[in-house]
């Protein structure tokens, strides 16, 4: 790794990115080790990436995302309940890629989950943060960017205007041109608007800033922001792409069931019913989304509500804005 450089020059004079850039030469990497105990009880059978969004893990639509910029070769940090997480993905052929499992022992924060790819990655790679669903705009842009500016790294980000959203992720410093100047963790009075996003594409030289990373007093873990800030200081190029239309981190149970009910609605379907679904007689069904095998009893009245897998709801239920899985049921928040 080349010393500390003048910032003024926008990457070490001997520095070139890795390989040819195609998106065929590019790897995918996508972190799915978190416990999610915000939701619980999800989270004690399902692993937040592959909780399910109309018949499909979470985590399937960034494979397709890969898939489509031509990606082939995707490796899977796994933790909590990672064998979940392999029975719900396999091999990833389903995806249109191929899936490597690496595994986290320890839950000590995004850097430490970087930390554990070194030996698994030799090329650039987009990094996705497993557990939140993200609608982009040309993400293609990221890796034009990449190819064209002789760049260490790229962040997707977005214009937040909701100020307490700015807080809970991390700022964004960039110029007129969207070259970063620095980044900021959970900032408590943000100076700027764009946030980061949760999707990132990095040079193989940033291993380096990941193994120098220092453990922090924010939340005792390895953060990113970190290792992004010492990329950026030791002269590293980094620029900000504005390619993220919406990032919505299920957190919460009710947050799995707005994603299904915003999915829904603008698949302008007034429903969907996965295959195998039993239902008795005077079962409505409104605004709900029902995945395969569900069992709806007799009588039944759903109105915004999801249906997991094998999920069984008794005869007579009235349920709005409601949860069922096979062996639970769980009210949500209203909206607003």
């Amino acid at each position: 790794m080349a010393g500390r450089c003048d910032r003024a020059r926008s990457t070490p004079a001997d520095y070139q990115p890795s390989g040819l850039l195609v998106a065929e030469e590019l790897m995918g990497v996508i972190l799915a080790a978190g416990k999610g105990t915000r939701m619980r009880p999800f989270s004690e059978h399902w692993p937040k990436p592959i909780l399910p969004v109309l018949n499909k893990p979470l985590m399937g639509y960034q494979l397709e995302m890969m898939a489509g910029m031509g990606i082939t070769k995707v490796v899977v940090v796994i933790g909590h309940l990672g064998h979940e997480v392999v029975r719900a993905l396999g091999d990833g052929s389903d995806y249109g890629v191929s899936i490597k499992y690496v595994e986290q022992e320890e839950m000590l924060g995004i850097a430490h989950a970087v930390s554990r790819l070194e030996a698994h990655v030799d090329r650039s790679f987009f990094l996705f943060l497993g557990d939140i669903f993200f609608v982009t705009e040309n993400l293609g842009e990221m890796l034009t960017r990449f190819r064209k500016g002789n760049l260490g790294g790229v962040l997707a980000c977005k214009r937040e205007p909701d100020l307490e959203a700015m807080k809970r992720n991390f700022a964004v410093i960039a110029d007129g041109d969207g070259v970063v100047s620095r980044v900021v963790e959970k900032p408590r009075h943000p100076r700027t608007d764009l946030k980061g996003c949760g999707i990132y594409l990095f040079d193989q030289s940033f291993f380096d800033a990941v193994r120098r990373t220092p453990r922090t007093a924010l939340r005792d873990e390895y953060e990113i922001t970190d290792s992004i800030q010492i990329f950026l200081d030791d002269g590293y190029k980094v620029e900000a792409a504005e390619v993220v239309k919406a990032d919505m981190n299920v957190s919460y149970p009710k947050d799995l069931l707005q994603l299904n009910l915003l999915l829904l609605e603008q698949s302008s379907a007034a429903e969907s019913i996965g295959e195998g679904v039993s239902r008795g007689d005077g079962v409505s069904i409104t605004r709900s989304v029902v995945m395969d095998g569900a069992k709806i009893g007799a009588g039944a009245q759903l109105e915004e509500c999801l249906l997991f897998p094998g999920a069984n709801v008794p005869a007579g239920r009235v349920r709005r804005r409601t949860i069922f899985t096979v062996d639970s049921e769980i009210r949500c928040e209203p909206e607003g």
